[in-house]
């Protein structure tokens, strides 16, 4: 396994990657990897010839406030968990090395990142957006792989991919959850075990509205009080948005046709995201 943060010398064996008409799969990640992550890098082993993972915690997606400081960094069992799972190069850039000085440059993609996580957190999208596109060129992947649970994200990027005519096919990947069934994300070990507790009513309220749906409960006016009222049960200290939106335009659904349970709620000072389509 290749472990590289020289962006020219990665560019130049991604050329020869490309010579020998092999495939090249990305897997965006920010590091502390999890089950979730390499159950991507599963999925890209199954569709590509070379696995390209990145592990860069991305300043430009934080707002103040945020937790980029204490956000977990464990390169080394990251490398470990890579090498393990069969990776080919994982890209391990500073914050220097992808935003020297002067650094300008940003890629948004508007309207479907100004809702929702957009409005919560405004500079977050556009900070994805750029770290993502120049990942892209880096490594100069052929598929880029994703988690559910960042639901947003994927259609912001994928809208991105698709206006800007960029040569990758992103691919949306199964959320994976812990035994208790909360979605596995690096931020669940700021949790405490209280915090934790609470915080599983988020997928008692997915599983619950998700199984009237499936019995033939097509009412949205229903289904958004099974998912409110189940989720706070578990009293969360704040929510941002508990709700079912459109899959494609992500704003508030009419109906239950094409429609996705999105939400984000905080637990102590740890926010969770989690979604569900019906």
């Amino acid at each position: 396994m290749i472990v590289n943060n020289n962006i020219k010398e990665i560019q130049s064996l991604m050329k020869d990657i490309k010579k020998q008409g092999k495939t090249i799969g990305i897997v965006p990640t920010m590091g502390a990897l999890h089950a979730g992550h390499m159950s991507l890098v599963k999925k890209a082993k199954e569709n590509c010839d070379f696995i390209f993972v990145s592990v860069f915690v991305n300043p430009t997606q934080f707002g103040e406030g945020e937790d980029f400081d204490k956000y977990p960094r464990t390169l080394q069992a990251d490398l470990d968990k890579c090498e393990e799972e069969g990776v080919d190069l994982v890209f391990t850039p500073t914050n220097e090395i992808m935003y020297g000085e002067g650094y300008s440059t940003y890629i948004e993609a508007l309207n479907i990142s100004q809702i929702l996580e957009g409005a919560v957190r405004p500079i977050h999208f556009r900070g994805v957006c750029t770290v993502c596109t120049k990942l892209f060129n880096i490594s100069m992947a052929d598929y880029g792989f994703f988690g559910q649970k960042d639901y947003q994200q994927v259609a912001v990027l994928k809208k991105m991919v698709r206006e800007l005519n960029a040569p990758i096919e992103l691919v949306m990947c199964p959320i994976i959850r812990d035994t208790d069934n909360l979605a596995l994300s690096s931020r669940n070990v700021y949790l405490s075990p209280e915090e934790r507790a609470r915080a599983l009513f988020i997928n008692q309220g997915l599983f619950a509205a998700k199984e009237a749906f499936d019995k033939g409960e097509k009412d949205i006016n229903v289904l958004r009080k099974i998912l409110t009222d189940t989720i706070l049960k578990g009293k969360p200290d704040h929510v941002d948005y508990i709700d079912i939106f459109d899959r494609n335009t992500l704003e508030k659904a009419k109906d239950v046709n094409n429609a996705v349970i999105l939400i984000a709620a905080k637990y102590g000072s740890t926010r969770l995201i989690d979604n569900m389509e019906l």
